[in-house]
């Protein structure tokens, strides 16, 4: 009876250790051996081979690329502004063995190398370009980070800028100078217009008072001419004037015997000694 048992726990040790001697590794992930505490191989996909209580798996390391998504964090420019901005890195581990002896988390130093490199790069920038220049933000990320993550077996197939905006202070502070610098503009506008209105009211007063001096210049060598005419006509020299004065004479009091105030209008009987009178003659 106690040879049965030996017997059947003979079977067992030799399934388990069989069983721990077989090692099936599924596509898309490589495993990590280590031989009595230290490295020895790593096993790709389909059937393996250990040496049982000697060799163990101590990782199991996908081979499918890995989608990092790196927190948000606050940057601040070189004009001192303050932005959020985040970043997403794909990755791939090439040498498995590297990626765990090189580093303690490579998924964690991978997200700090990302992140301490993005604050770097923006530091450098002011707000304006940081904010207009993802691509060249993205290309100074990857070449920044790509050789020091090399030395851990993990290659950065690509990194994007998912988010760059300006804090919410900054937002507001933003909002707010533009608010002022459209204020300014309109401010501007006005004032150009109402003085383009002033200088084509004062060219318009100018114009005016040129062709008004015009018209009572042409009336007044109208006059003279008349008195010259007149003067030539008749041969006397205090006629024309007594003529032309005594017309102006009873036209201005033909306006006032229409004005709305006039209720009584008195003329000379002798017309002309009253003309002759103004004239001191």
């Amino acid at each position: 009876m106690e040879g049965l048992y030996i017997v059947i726990a003979f079977i067992i040790l030799v399934i388990v250790t069989v069983i721990k001697g077989v090692r099936i590794v599924p596509q898309g992930y490589k495993h990590i051996v280590q031989r009595l505490g230290k490295y020895h191989t790593t096993l790709l996909p389909g059937l393996n081979f250990v040496i049982p209580y000697v060799d163990s798996v101590i990782e199991k390391i996908t081979t499918k690329d890995i989608v990092l998504d790196i927190p948000p964090q606050e940057v601040i420019t070189k004009d001192n502004a303050v932005i959020i901005t985040n970043a997403i890195a794909y990755i791939n581990i090439v040498l498995p063995e590297k990626a765990v002896y090189g580093v303690e988390d490579f998924v964690l130093a991978i997200e700090k190398l990302v992140q301490t490199s993005l604050r770097a790069i923006i530091g450098e920038m002011s707000l304006d370009d940081a904010l207009s220049s993802r691509d060249h933000i993205k290309q100074k990320l990857k070449d920044a980070i790509s050789d020091d993550i090399a030395d851990w077996g993990v290659m950065l197939k690509t990194v994007e800028i998912q988010d760059i905006n300006p804090s919410t202070t900054m937002q507001a502070s933003m909002e707010e100078q533009g608010a002022a610098e459209r204020e300014r503009r309109a401010a501007v506008t006005r004032a150009e217009g109402e003085k383009q209105a002033a200088i084509l009211e004062a060219d318009g007063r100018l114009e005016a008072s040129r062709r008004d001096a015009e018209a009572k210049i042409l009336l007044a060598n109208a006059s003279a001419k008349a008195i010259e005419s007149i003067t030539a006509a008749i041969q006397d020299k205090e006629l024309p004037a007594t003529y032309l004065l005594g017309e102006k004479y009873v036209e201005a009091m033909k306006k006032l015997a229409e004005s709305d105030n006039a209720k009584t209008v008195v003329l000379p009987s002798d017309l002309l000694q009253s003309v002759k009178g103004i004239l001191g003659r």
